[in-house]
């Protein structure tokens, strides 16, 4: 019994240290997942809670379509995809005979029109000598009437004479009055102004001038510079005014468009700062801009076939809506993007001092350009001078 008793005594005293030890273990292991739990709910407080991120998010920029100004035949194209041009470049040409052909005529009816008009100016004239012709003619028969009336109470001449009188004098009066109004008629036409300012000549300027520029526009030039993309047009192809040719993509202008959750919102404001990462370069490599706005509805609401959410058949789903964020142009330079690429967005709302929208109106131009511009001038000089050419020696 002694012997049996003692192995026994010696097992029992042992289990209360490994009870112990498994004890200190599982406090350490909630120790440490206390201490995870504060970190975290620390991390969340100081970092997580003033971040807003998503990575619906996508790289857009200005898709400059290029199309003609007029209709015509293509004849010449002078850029392809992925090729970079500059700003008033020609892109494409097209077959500039029909716009000369309508500018040597219509050349020819303001020359024409100048002629017409300084020929009405001597009509005019015409008519005023024809005043003075018809006012000696009054003025003799009313002479003859007045001699033949004393005959005719002394009975030495007919009675027929005197009343041939009196008919010439209101036919002499007739006469008159209508080449007053003849007179009248000729100098409505061209009283009060020079030839070279006369409606019907200014008129045919005016479409000298319209000749001229669509003379012009037979090239189609780059408005921005940028990249193309989306060539469509081909040689010998008839296009109309309006019809797209290409895209030109200005790469140093790009914005990101996050679609951030309706939840999302709450804490966005105008301005705040914002890192991008794209799957481009990598998340090693953040672009840094600024939230630059947020859209007046969601995408939902801009779509092609917007949601009919009275129609009994609705389940609500979380909508999103787009906020641009600008990206800094020196992040641009250094490492370009692409249209459409997609990115991961992180906004720091830490500072929620700024507007959810904008409250003023702006200045600034979403985009502005001089290529089309043409010099006026030049067509102006250039129809000055056909005028000048048929006016005369007398102006």
């Amino acid at each position: 019994m002694n012997a049996t008793s003692g192995p026994a005594t010696t097992q029992s005293a042992a289990t209360p240290p490994a009870s112990g030890n498994r004890r200190k273990i599982l406090i350490l292991i909630a120790v440490i997942f206390i201490v995870l739990g504060l970190l975290w709910a620390l991390y969340w407080v100081l970092v997580l809670s003033k971040r807003e991120q998503t990575d619906d998010a996508y790289v857009n920029g200005n898709k400059v379509v290029i199309s003609a100004q007029i209709p015509g035949t293509v004849v010449a194209v002078l850029a392809d995809d992925t090729q970079l041009v500059k700003a008033g470049q020609v892109l494409v040409r097209l077959d500039p005979i029909d716009a000369q052909t309508s500018l040597s005529r219509t050349a020819s009816a303001l020359a024409q029109t100048v002629r017409q008009v300084r020929q009405q100016k001597s009509t005019a004239d015409q008519y005023d000598s024809l005043i003075n012709t018809r006012q000696l003619e009054l003025e003799r028969a009313q002479a003859d009437l007045a001699k033949r009336e004393p005959l005719l109470a002394d009975n030495a001449i007919a009675p027929e004479e005197v009343r041939h009188a009196r008919e010439s004098v209101d036919l002499a009066r007739a006469a008159l009055t209508q080449a007053k109004r003849q007179s009248a008629s000729a100098h409505a036409l061209v009283e009060g102004t020079a030839v070279q300012d006369n409606p019907a000549v200014m008129q045919a300027k005016a479409a000298y001038r319209d000749a001229w520029i669509t003379a012009q526009r037979n090239v189609v030039v780059a408005p921005v510079s940028g990249y193309v993309a989306e060539r469509s047009v081909q040689l010998g192809q008839h296009i109309q005014a309006g019809q797209a040719l290409m895209t030109v993509i200005p790469l140093n202008a790009l914005w990101i468009d996050a679609n951030f959750k309706e939840v999302q919102l709450r804490n966005l404001r105008i301005g705040q700062p914002a890192e991008v990462r794209s799957d481009l370069y990598g998340g090693s490599y953040i672009f840094h801009g600024h939230v630059k706005g947020m859209s007046a509805g969601t995408g939902a609401a801009f779509a092609l076939l917007p949601a009919q959410n009275a129609s009994g058949n609705w389940i609500k789903v979380v909508q999103r809506v787009p906020v641009r964020i600008q990206i800094d142009d020196k992040d641009l330079e250094k490492s370009p993007l692409r249209v459409g690429l997609s990115t991961t967005v992180t906004v720091d709302t830490t500072s929620r001092s700024g507007p959810v929208l904008a409250a003023d109106t702006t200045d600034q131009f979403a985009g502005d350009t001089s290529v089309y511009t043409l010099d006026i001038d030049k067509a102006n000089a250039e129809a000055d001078a056909i005028v000048h050419r048929n006016l005369g020696i007398d102006q």
